[in-house]
């Protein structure tokens, strides 16, 4: 990780997380990974793409995912997302549909939602990593505190932020944010496993919108990715 570049604003805030016992033993079991010869996704330069696309002071909603997709040419450092000509997965398909449904206009066939981190939406996931077709490898590993460390961030230095968490993990992960400060909106995951159980009909989209223009901020376009 010695080579990976943070944006300034994050960097300055997370810089002691680097210098951290777990942060150190992170950094030994990727480069022990390497060495074995697995390969690892997201490449190394789109690890951190979520904090240099979506910079601290321009957070308006943060969607927490929980691995990085672990097929081949799928990750790149976004939660959920994408690149560009690659398939939709199946929970990126059921966030669509629901977003299609709330403002009745069609979503495009890309996955890649770089213009949502563009507009300040921090799409994070709680693992940075992952080993080639296995997924959860990486858990447990140290990403899980360094990711509870960029939340920390954004619940304590910004405002009027919205919190999507959709799940049990993402739920868990995002217990301590202040509801008082920030909104929060929660649902079952969109996995087919689960989103025929609420998170289809939610309306996180629209109530994400609605709360960002009642406090001042601009509203997010859902449709420009």
């Amino acid at each position: 990780m010695s080579s990976i570049k943070l944006e300034k604003d994050w960097l300055d805030i997370l810089q002691p997380e680097f210098e951290q016992p777990y942060m150190k033993a992170l950094k030994q079991f990727l480069q022990e990974q390497k060495d074995a010869g697995k390969t690892i996704y997201p490449k190394g330069a789109d690890i951190f793409n979520a904090m240099n696309m979506t910079r601290l002071q321009n957070v308006k909603v943060v969607i927490i995912g929980q691995d990085p997709y672990h097929g081949p040419g799928q990750a790149h450092g976004l939660s959920f997302s994408v690149p560009k000509d690659v398939r939709l997965p199946p929970s990126l398909q059921n966030i669509y549909k629901e977003i299609e449904a709330e403002y009745g206009y069609k979503m495009p066939r890309t996955g890649d939602l770089t213009g949502w981190a563009e507009q300040g939406v921090l799409l994070l996931n709680a693992t940075l990593t992952v080993e080639a077709a296995n997924a959860g490898s990486h858990q447990k590993r140290g990403w899980e505190e360094f990711t509870d460390a960029i939340i920390r961030a954004v619940n304590e230095r910004c405002e009027h932020v919205v919190f999507m968490l959709w799940g049990s993990y993402a739920q868990k992960k995002g217990a301590h944010i202040d509801r008082k400060k920030h909104h929060v909106l929660q649902s079952v995951h969109p996995s087919p496993l689960s989103a025929h159980r609420g998170f289809l009909g939610n309306g996180h989209f629209k109530a994400a919108n609605d709360y960002l223009e009642a406090k001042g901020r601009v509203p997010i376009d859902w449709q420009k990715i």
